[in-house]
Order: C-alpha cells, then sequence, then structure tokens
C-alpha cells in the first residue's frame, strides 16, 4: 500500500458507469481519509469542476459521455484530456481506462506534460491503481509499454486516417479537405503505412490491412 501524501489532497474523479465511479471514490477515501472528492459523470461536468478549483488530481475514464443523454465515446475522453493537457500544464492525471491504446493519439502533448500522468488499466488491482495515483501526485509519468515502442504518427497522418475509416473518404476528397494535393495524400498514406509496417501482401488490400493495424495500436476505435 503506497503512503498517504502529507496534506490532505482533492480529486475529480470521472467516471459513467456509478459502480466503478463509487468503487473508485472509496478506494481513495480509504487510502487518503482526509481528502476531498468531487465526481462526475460527463466530460461537460468534469471541465467545469476542474475550470471551478483546479483539483490536486484528476481521475478519468476515456469513454464517457460530452453530457447526461449523450453516447459514451473514447474520443470525449481524449478530446477533453487534449484540452486540459493544454490549458492546465500542472495538472495531475491518472487515466484510468480500458482503452489505453487510444491514448497514443496524444503521446506528443502526453511527454511534454508538466504535470504528474499515470496510465491505469481498468485491469488492475486496487493497490497498483493507488500505486498510479501516488506516481501522479509526485509529478511522474507513466505510460504502459504499447506507449513506448517508438510509433511516431504525425498530425497529418492521422488525419489521413481518420478521414478515410471514419468518414469514408477518397484521397480526392481527403485532399480537399485537407488543401493538399492527391500526390500529398498518397505520401501520406506510405508513411503512416511504413510507420505501422503495413507493406504490400499478395491477395491483401493495404488499406484493410491498414485499418485493422490502426485499430490495434489504438490510432481508431
Amino acid at each position: 500500500m503506497v503512503h498517504a501524501v502529507a496534506n490532505a489532497p482533492t480529486f475529480v474523479v470521472l467516471d459513467d458507469h456509478a459502480a466503478v465511479l463509487a468503487g473508485t471514490c472509496s478506494v481513495l477515501q480509504e487510502q487518503y481519509p482526509d481528502s476531498k472528492i468531487a465526481t462526475a459523470s460527463t466530460a461537460t461536468d468534469a471541465e467545469t469542476l476542474i475550470s471551478d478549483t483546479p483539483p490536486d488530481l484528476f481521475v478519468m475514464d476515456l469513454s464517457v459521455p460530452v453530457k447526461d443523454g449523450d453516447k459514451s465515446q473514447t474520443q470525449t475522453g481524449l478530446d477533453l484530456l487534449k484540452t486540459l493537457l493544454a490549458d492546465y500544464t500542472d495538472l495531475n492525471i491518472v487515466v484510468q481506462s480500458a482503452h489505453v491504446r487510444s491514448l497514443v493519439r496524444l503521446k506528443p502533448i502526453i511527454d511534454t506534460h508538466q504535470g504528474g500522468f499515470t496510465i491505469a488499466d481498468k485491469s488492475l488491482t486496487s493497490n497498483e491503481m493507488l500505486t498510479k495515483v501516488d506516481w501522479a501526485l509526485k509529478g511522474l509519468l507513466y505510460t504502459p509499454p504499447e506507449m513506448r515502442t517508438g510509433l511516431e504518427v504525425k498530425p497529418e497522418w492521422l488525419k489521413v486516417i481518420e478521414l478515410a475509416f471514419k468518414e469514408s473518404l477518397t484521397d480526392k476528397a481527403i485532399a480537399e479537405r485537407m488543401h493538399v494535393g492527391e500526390r500529398t495524400v498518397r505520401y501520406y498514406w506510405t508513411r503512416v503505412q511504413d510507420a505501422l509496417q503495413v507493406y504490400p501482401d499478395d491477395g491483401i488490400n493495404i488499406r484493410v490491412q491498414t485499418y485493422v493495424r490502426a485499430r490495434e495500436v489504438g490510432l481508431l476505435d
């Protein structure tokens, strides 16, 4: 069991599942008896809580709704996280999620974040999760092995993947959306496929291979 911090910390915990939210809060309260914990079940509520009074630590799930009544989506959590990393450079964060692979999309800004940042897969035990909480409160960075494989995907390459597979756009339409030539789009394809180690294989569509591999490494849901 990790040791409690000297001063009673304040937490904001975001999770759209009531039972998981209650469980996380219970574990935190037991470990930090004097702590103050605010909870949210939507990205909007969490952002409001943090903007009102930034906590010592923000614990968040990734698959959450924007607001009550919306569908929970990993992209919502990623969008919220991207905003918080930009607006609160010293905020300590623990991402507690079953979708940790998707965080590879934010790797460049995670790597430069000045606050503590740790990732705790939801399969971890309570003690293992508390270790990640302790590390984040101490300002440490922890990302799982799959985010430390050296995969480097530039924003424009990721944009091509998203437009092709999420919006089903052709290369011509992608070029128009991105205000570049089709030749540039094809260049992006070759670069992202090399990064993903996807190469032509007789009888297998390379775009299908790219889609499968992009999902495996977390670039797509």
